[in-house]
C-alpha cells in the first residue's frame, strides 16, 4: 500500500453523482489508486423554492460516510472537497455542508461556476492530447460548463444553469421520449447558450472535448456499436431517433448504454445536440479527465509544460527501460515513409502521429520477455493508464505493436475504431518496414529507401547493390514480403540505379 504521505484525494459533490479520486504522484504525473462514484441525484431533491429535501441530503451523507473511511489514510492538507451547482443554489446548503464536514473531517468548499469551469479545464489540459487550443464542454446534473483555452490558460469561462438532472425534471418528467420533448429541451438549451455563443466563437478552438458523464455514455455506446469514437451531430441525431423509437424512459434500450446512466441520458443528449447546433461543432472526443483531476493537479502544482502524450510516452519508456535511441530511429524512419506516401495513401496528421507513438512504444514488451515481446507490448499498452490518449487510440497502438513482426492478425486491425481499417493496415505496414530496416540499431546503417504506392501495391526501392551486400537483410525482406502476401498486401522490392 502506498504510504499515506504520498496520497492525494479529490472529492466532487456533483448534482447527479458524488465522486472521489485517490491518487499518488509518480514521475510528474498521477497514478490512480482508487475511484469511488455514487449516483446521489442531489438536484432531483431541489424544490422549486431551491430547498434541498431531507431525503436528498440523507442520500448525500450516506455516500460521504463511504468516502470518509478512505480519507482517514490521507493527510488533510492533501484532500480537496468541492461542491457544485445544486449546493450553490440550495438555500439550506449550510445544513448539508455542516454535516458533510463532520462526516469527512475536512472542509467542503462550495465553488462558483467560473471556478468549476476553470478546474474542469485544468483537468482536461493535464490529461487530454491533441491540439492545445480547445473548447471544453462539461454537462453536469444542474449546470453546464463551457471553457475555451490554449495550453493551460483559459480564455473564456462560462457556467450555465442547465444540466441533465434539471432538464430531465423539466422536459422529460412525464417519462415520455417524444419528438416534442426533445425539441422543447433543445430549444430551451439553445436559449441559454445564445448569449455566450459569440464570445466562445471569438476565442475559437481547434479541438472540442467533452468531460461529462453524458459524453462518457456516448463514448461507451459508440464503442459497443463498433463506431469510431468521434462524436458528431449526425451520430447524436441518430441516437435521438433511437430514443424516440423507444417511446418512454423505462423502455429506453440502446446497446452500450448502462441502466445507471439511462435515466439522465435523453436530457443530456438534448443539451449536447443544442451545443453542437448553436456553436456549429463538427466533432467532439472524450476528455481524459475533468474537475477531480483539475483539483489533484492543482494540489500537486504540476505544470502543463509539454505535450501530454510526449510526457506519457517518456514516462512509459523510462519505466520499461526502452532503448530510446532505437525507438527514435524507428519513429524517424516510419515518419519518413509516411511522408513519402502521405498523398497516395491519404495519411492524416493524427494517423502519422499515432504511427510515431507506436514506434516509440514498440519495444516495451522486451522488458518482460523476448520470445513473446509483441504480445507483451500489446497487453501493456492496452492496460496501462496513458494520459493524452483516448481509449480508441490506445486500442490502435496496442494493435499496431501486436502486429509489428511475424504473422499479421488482420481482424485485430479491423476491430479497432480510432482510424478506418484500411488506414490501420497502412500504418501497420509502415511500422513493420521501419522496424526491419532499423534493426541494426545504428543510424549510419539505415539505408536510403524510397516507398511508392499504387493502390495497395507497395514498391520498396533500395539503394543499388544493397541486397547483394546484405544477405541477412535480404532474407528478412523476403520473409516480410511473404508475411504481407498472406493478408493480400502486395510488396515489391526493387534495386535503385547506380
Amino acid at each position: 500500500m502506498p504510504s499515506a504521505a504520498s496520497l492525494y484525494a479529490a472529492i466532487d459533490l456533483g448534482s447527479n453523482s458524488f465522486h472521489m479520486l485517490v491518487v499518488r504522484e509518480v514521475a510528474g504525473s498521477i497514478q490512480t489508486v482508487a475511484r469511488i462514484k455514487r449516483k446521489v441525484r442531489l438536484a432531483a431533491g431541489l424544490s422549486s423554492g431551491n430547498v434541498l429535501s431531507p431525503d436528498a441530503m440523507e442520500r448525500g451523507w450516506q455516500c460521504l460516510r463511504l468516502f470518509a473511511e478512505r480519507l482517514q489514510d490521507i493527510p488533510q492538507s492533501q484532500i480537496r472537497v468541492v461542491a457544485t451547482a445544486t449546493l450553490r443554489l440550495a438555500v439550506n446548503a449550510g445544513e448539508f455542508i455542516a454535516r458533510a464536514q463532520e462526516i469527512l473531517g475536512c472542509p467542503v468548499q462550495v465553488i462558483k461556476g467560473e471556478e468549476e469551469a476553470r478546474l474542469i479545464y485544468q483537468g482536461v489540459a493535464h490529461t487530454t492530447g491533441g491540439a492545445d487550443q480547445r473548447l471544453v464542454v462539461d454537462i453536469g446534473g444542474a449546470s453546464t460548463e463551457l471553457v475555451t483555452g490554449t495550453g493551460a490558460q483559459t480564455t473564456s469561462l462560462f457556467s450555465l444553469s442547465m444540466g441533465c438532472v434539471t432538464w430531465l425534471e423539466r422536459y422529460f418528467s412525464s417519462r415520455n421520449l417524444g419528438k416534442g420533448n426533445f425539441e422543447e429541451a433543445e430549444n430551451a438549451a439553445r436559449e441559454v447558450l445564445r448569449p455566450i455563443a459569440d464570445e466562445l466563437r471569438y476565442h475559437g478552438w481547434k479541438i472540442c472535448v467533452g468531460a461529462s458523464g453524458t459524453v462518457q455514455a456516448l463514448q461507451e455506446i459508440m464503442m459497443a456499436q463498433g463506431m469510431d469514437e468521434r462524436i458528431t451531430l449526425a451520430k447524436l441525431e441518430q441516437l435521438k431517433q433511437r430514443a424516440i423509437q423507444c417511446g418512454r424512459l423505462e423502455e429506453l434500450e440502446i446497446e452500450g448504454l448502462t441502466l445507471e446512466r439511462a435515466l439522465v441520458f435523453p436530457s443530456g443528449l438534448a443539451i449536447l445536440i443544442a451545443i453542437f447546433t448553436e456553436l456549429n461543432i463538427q466533432c467532439m472526443t472524450l476528455a481524459g479527465g475533468a474537475l477531480r483531476e483539475g483539483l489533484v493537479y492543482g494540489m500537486l502544482h504540476l505544470s502543463v509544460d509539454e505535450d501530454i502524450r510526449s510526457r506519457t510516452l517518456r514516462n512509459i519508456q523510462r519505466r520499461f527501460m526502452v532503448d530510446t535511441d532505437q525507438a527514435q530511429r524507428v519513429a524517424k524512419l516510419a515518419s519518413r515513409f509516411a511522408s513519402q506516401l502521405e498523398k497516395s495513401w491519404d495519411l492524416e496528421l493524427i494517423s502519422r502521429e499515432l504511427l510515431v507513438n507506436a514506434c516509440l512504444l514498440h519495444e516495451i514488451g522486451l522488458s518482460v520477455d523476448f520470445k513473446s515481446a509483441p504480445q507483451h507490448a500489446a497487453y501493456l499498452v492496452k492496460n496501462l493508464d496513458l494520459p493524452g490518449f483516448t481509449p480508441a487510440q490506445k486500442k490502435l497502438l496496442a494493435t499496431l505493436v501486436l502486429n509489428q513482426t511475424n504473422a499479421i492478425d488482420l481482424s485485430s486491425l479491423h476491430q479497432q475504431n480510432a482510424v478506418p481499417p484500411r488506414v490501420a493496415e497502412h500504418l501497420c505496414r509502415l511500422l513493420r518496414l521501419a522496424i526491419l530496416f532499423a534493426s541494426r540499431r545504428r543510424d549510419d546503417l539505415v539505408p536510403e529507401i524510397m516507398l511508392e504506392a499504387s493502390g495497395e501495391k507497395l514498391t520498396l526501392i533500395l539503394p543499388a547493390g544493397w541486397l547483394s551486400h546484405h544477405p541477412l537483410g535480404t532474407e528478412l525482406i523476403e520473409q516480410e514480403s511473404q508475411w504481407q502476401s498472406y493478408v493480400h498486401w502486395p510488396l515489391d522490392v526493387v534495386s535503385g540505379q547506380h
